[in-house]
């Protein structure tokens, strides 16, 4: 496990450069910064990217590997958006951890450190899975960061629960782990498929009281942002994450999952405009894009867009 001090020489921010300085994109803007000497901010609007390149999780869940490539995939497609965000939203980004072999575990913690380290500095932390194993390591640098006794609300988009009871932690378990540990979190999951989820899992959301809502309901806006809503006031904090696999599979045929019901990616980024909106939401995680399975770079583009949508609407004040 390392943390990428440069990513200079991978030309990962690289792009079009128009004349007319309201014409920037993402490559202009964002700086690559050593998190070791990353100063801290006063400007809270601001935010770090940070990669984690790892698909071990996804191997032990037998799923297909390759999400270990999205990071810098993503940053290549990000890199040519045009940056709408206000003159003195700072966007900085601190490289990738990477799980070296199978040692998940430890790769799990170097990013919690960072993501403590980004949180502790006013980041709002931006991170490009990687498997759905991400959302362990993102979770354990926001505990960190909050302290015990502050409430988390992990809200999750996603076909599948993540609640798998096996003992080798996984990218189908990191939800388990958590509720299982931690008596100050709660769970609410949009998206949820029937046929995604076995009876076990449907019951083990029930014993961890986590809230969830299906697929086939999420349209229903009223009614899903009523609970949304009712579930951000219960917290201290919420913590976000979107599992790639539940937009459909002809807009996001690179994830290991292929969702043939998924969520239509305008739903995706209406429910991401109001999460982030929320002025408790703290952090963002995008995972399971996987470039290895993808077609034409089509989700890898999906995933910058719907990146750029958070940063834009995050708390509604970072925006022109």
């Amino acid at each position: 496990m390392f943390i990428i001090e440069s990513l200079r020489d991978k030309n990962v921010w690289d792009g079009r450069v128009d004349e007319d300085q309201t014409s920037l994109r993402y490559h202009q803007v964002v700086t690559l910064q050593n998190i070791n000497e990353l100063k801290a901010n006063k400007n809270s609007a601001c935010f770090g990217i940070i990669g984690f390149q790892c698909d071990e999780g996804v191997r032990r869940n037998q799923g297909r590997v390759g999400a270990a490539q999205a990071p810098d995939a993503i940053r290549k497609r990000l890199a040519s958006i045009p940056y709408t965000l206000q003159h003195d939203v700072k966007t900085v980004d601190v490289g990738n951890i990477a799980c070296e072999g199978e040692n998940l575990e430890r790769a799990q913690q170097d990013l919690g450190k960072h993501v403590t380290t980004l949180l502790n500095k006013q980041y709002t932390p931006i991170i490009l899975g990687g498997g759905h194993e991400t959302f362990y390591g993102h979770y354990l640098g926001v505990r960190e960061a909050v302290g015990e006794e502050a409430s988390i609300g992990m809200i999750n988009i996603d076909a599948h629960f993540d609640l798998r009871t096996c003992k080798t932690p996984s990218s189908g378990t990191m939800f388990q782990q958590i509720l299982s540990e931690d008596l100050n979190a709660s769970y609410l999951c949009l998206g949820i498929q029937k046929f995604g989820n076995t009876k076990a899992l449907f019951s083990e959301a029930k014993k961890h009281r986590c809230e969830y809502i299906l697929e086939e309901e999420i349209s229903n806006y009223e009614k899903t942002f009523e609970v949304i809503d009712q579930f951000a006031k219960k917290h201290d904090y919420i913590i976000i994450t979107l599992c790639t696999d539940s937009i459909i599979s002809t807009a996001a045929p690179g994830v290991s999952a292929p969702s043939p019901f998924g969520l239509e990616p305008k739903v995706v980024k209406t429910l991401l405009r109001h999460l982030v909106a929320k002025k408790n939401a703290l952090s963002f995680d995008i995972s399971e894009v996987n470039p290895v399975l993808d077609k034409d770079g089509q989700t890898t583009r999906l995933a910058a867009y719907l990146l750029a949508e958070v940063m834009h609407y995050f708390h509604k004040r970072k925006k022109v």
